[in-house]
């Protein structure tokens, strides 16, 4: 990852990363996992395996997934469907045996394999050799699942009332798998000690809206589309636009697009400023939702922020702009203090821009 890695590494405290996945996902907020927002980790795996440690231990007490698994096996006991033509072929017969395809209910899920297969991910790597052991004893459970490479994994999952239990921690593995380790040449794994940018601004984005559903419900957060504004309604190939976070109360709308860069500006003849992709972006967004509240009738105030994590960097972007009759406004989010100080920012945000509604409430 090179500079970019780097750039990251100095901006963000190991224990914030904590912070924002328990507000993304709120298990770890349950008791279970209390004592790790006070435990101090070396590197993000460090981390990552305390949980995955706390969580695998909270699903054994409740067992393992299970689910109905195809299985075909020579047995010598009829079950399920007999498959002749295969028992013919393979002469099982003569064995006093037959070919059957059966199903079965069985822990060897996708999901179980996903996590066996990151504990030992982790089991190989170097970390702390007391959660080496503990990742090693949870692994004992694990002997009716198979195995499974991770690389291949397809990690788009529905989650229903059975499996709910296995979000978290399915999310967990994935941030092992794709964002903390790197095979080289010799077998072993090297540990990052940070997520890369891609992985960091999904969190990033999910841990803002979360914060604010949860902190601050006197406004509506969300995240929806925005529709497009059309003359002629036709949209044909427009791409859609999916804001990462909206705040609404009453009829004061603020629409934030979270970003996690290694730069928070660009450069252009030795002169920073503000991406001008990102700018444009939130722009078309607000004005395309004035235009739809007031063709509502529906008096509002709209504005939009570009809400940067703070990199090292010598200049950071902080400005607010008026532009057509709205206000868009450049902040950055200082990732690398006490997590209540970046309570206190995004507060601050809230009650900047919703005071009025808030006193109102």
């Amino acid at each position: 990852m090179g500079r970019r890695a780097a750039q990251v590494d100095k901006v963000i405290r190991i224990q914030n990363i904590y912070h924002m996945l328990a507000y993304a996902f709120q298990v770890l907020r349950e008791q279970g996992y209390r004592d790790v927002a006070t435990e101090e980790f070396a590197n993000t795996a460090e981390l990552c395996a305390a949980i995955l440690s706390r969580g695998v231990s909270s699903q054994l007490k409740r067992g393992l997934g299970r689910e109905y698994i195809d299985r075909t096996d020579t047995l010598s006991t009829l079950r399920g469907k007999i498959e002749v033509s295969e028992s013919v072929k393979t002469r099982s017969v003569l064995r006093r045996q037959m070919v059957c395809s059966y199903d079965e209910f069985s822990v060897d899920t996708r999901m179980n394999r996903i996590l066996k297969a990151t504990m030992a991910l982790l089991v190989r790597s170097d970390i702390d050799k007391a959660r080496k052991k503990e990742l090693k004893r949870l692994l004992v459970y694990f002997g009716d699942v198979g195995d499974i490479d991770l690389a291949t994994v397809d990690w788009h999952m529905r989650f229903d009332r059975n499996n709910q239990t296995y979000r978290m921690l399915m999310n967990v593995c994935w941030l092992v798998a794709k964002g903390l380790l790197q095979t080289q040449a010799d077998g072993t794994s090297r540990l990052m000690d940070f997520l890369d940018e891609q992985r960091m601004s999904r969190l990033y984005e999910k841990f803002i809206l979360e914060y604010y559903r949860r902190e601050h419900p006197e406004l509506d957060a969300g995240a929806p589309y925005i529709g497009w504004v059309l003359d002629d309604g036709f949209d044909d190939m427009l791409p859609a636009m999916h804001t990462d976070i909206t705040l609404t109360c009453g009829g004061t709308v603020m629409i934030i697009d979270a970003k996690y860069y290694s730069h928070t500006t660009q450069q252009q003849f030795d002169k920073s400023s503000v991406h001008s992709g990102n700018l444009y972006q939130i722009f078309t967004y607000v004005k395309n939702k004035e235009v739809e509240l007031a063709r509502a009738g529906v008096p509002h105030e709209v504005s939009g922020m570009l809400l940067y994590a703070r990199t090292d960097e010598g200049v950071q972007p902080d400005g607010v702009y008026q532009m057509s009759g709205n206000q868009i406004s450049v902040r950055t989010l200082g990732l690398d203090m006490p997590f209540e100080n970046i309570k206190a920012q995004l507060d601050g945000i809230a009650e900047t821009h919703f005071s009025k509604e808030i006193a109102c409430v």
